[in-house]
């Protein structure tokens, strides 16, 4: 086994000296290129403070003429209908970007298809609520939580989907009026014969178990009102009746307790299931006045720099090859 080593030390450290010499040699290209280009825009500082106020000034103008309002609508889908809701959204916001203003109009029914601008839709977190009287819902919880971080399974999209209310937002660019879109829109979402279907099942269904509910409350009032009597009625016969635990009442005074707060929760059901896409809240037209919301202000100055750098290399660029051409003339 042999090892190649270097002819002396006289080459090493010429390389050395050389690779040395190269980085110098590079950083200092950059170091001229930086003062070059401070240089400049100092030596040409009045131009460039003018066509900067210039830009800005061109830029909110036209950021102010663009007038941009917010509209969103709170939601909560019934019967499972989620994911159908999600693909609605995703489908308009699709026929917007598209430009598609006759499926607006035709489909959904916007009147004024040009106004909005942008939609999307996204769920309102209330993890309270999803895991209300949901025991596996909380176990799920728990669950994605060993596994990653507790934010970031809330804002899941698998979790995010089932919670309670989601709200769909939307940008227009002139004040609109709530039959304009928010109520066609509304309806085009409500207008599918499955969920339509699901719907009217659900409704008679929740109403029959209300009335089931109430008809088994009333019974239970009938076995406890017995229960009264016969205590009363011992009393007077000097004769008492003793129930231990190993009775059924504490069970009977426990359903009716559960079957009470059921009923309470299936009548606050009863008002959102007379839709599929349950419309809570709306409000429209909030004017966005964020300084973000146009970038005309930001866009024209930099643009007007960037030209003018450009035409000043140009005429460089054209100077020196002018001054080629004569040299090579002689």
């Amino acid at each position: 086994m042999s090892t190649k080593v270097p002819e002396n030390k006289e080459d090493q450290e010429i390389d050395i000296f050389q690779l040395s010499k190269s980085i110098n040699s590079f950083f200092g290209r950059i170091n001229t290129m930086i003062f070059r280009s401070i240089h400049f825009f100092v030596r040409n500082w009045i131009i460039v403070l003018i066509l900067v106020v210039a830009g800005f000034s061109i830029g909110w103008y036209l950021d102010s003429s663009k007038k941009s309002f917010d509209n969103q609508v709170i939601v909560t889908p019934n019967f499972g209908s989620v994911d159908y809701l999600y693909s609605k959204i995703d489908l308009i916001e699709s026929k917007i970007i598209a430009g598609d203003t006759a499926f607006l109009k035709n489909e959904v029914g916007i009147s004024k298809p040009k106004l909005i601008k942008k939609i999307e839709i996204k769920p309102i977190a209330d993890v309270y609520k999803f895991i209300e009287d949901k025991e596996q819902n909380f176990e799920l919880i728990k669950l994605m939580a060993e596994v990653g971080e507790i934010k970031k399974v809330l804002e899941d999209n698998i979790t995010s989907k089932n919670y309670t209310f989601h709200s769909i937002t939307f940008i227009t660019n002139q004040n609109t009026d709530k039959k304009d879109i928010i109520e066609p829109l509304l309806k085009y979402i409500n207008n599918s014969e499955y969920f339509n279907e699901l719907q009217k099942i659900g409704y008679k269904n929740l109403e029959d178990q209300i009335i089931k509910n109430d008809t088994i409350i009333a019974q239970i009032d009938q076995v406890l009102n017995g229960f009264s009597s016969n205590v009363k009625n011992g009393a007077k016969n000097d004769k008492l009746v003793y129930y231990n635990e190993n009775t059924q009442l504490n069970d009977i005074i426990k359903t009716k307790q559960y079957l009470i707060l059921e009923q309470g929760k299936n009548r606050l059901k009863l008002v959102n299931y007379d839709k599929t896409i349950k419309e809570i809240n709306s409000t429209v037209n909030r004017n966005n006045t964020k300084i973000t919301n146009g970038n005309s202000k930001l866009f024209f100055p930099v643009l007007f720099l960037f030209l003018f750098v450009l035409i000043h290399l140009f005429q460089k660029f054209y100077r020196n090859q002018l001054l080629k051409a004569e040299r090579s003339k002689l």
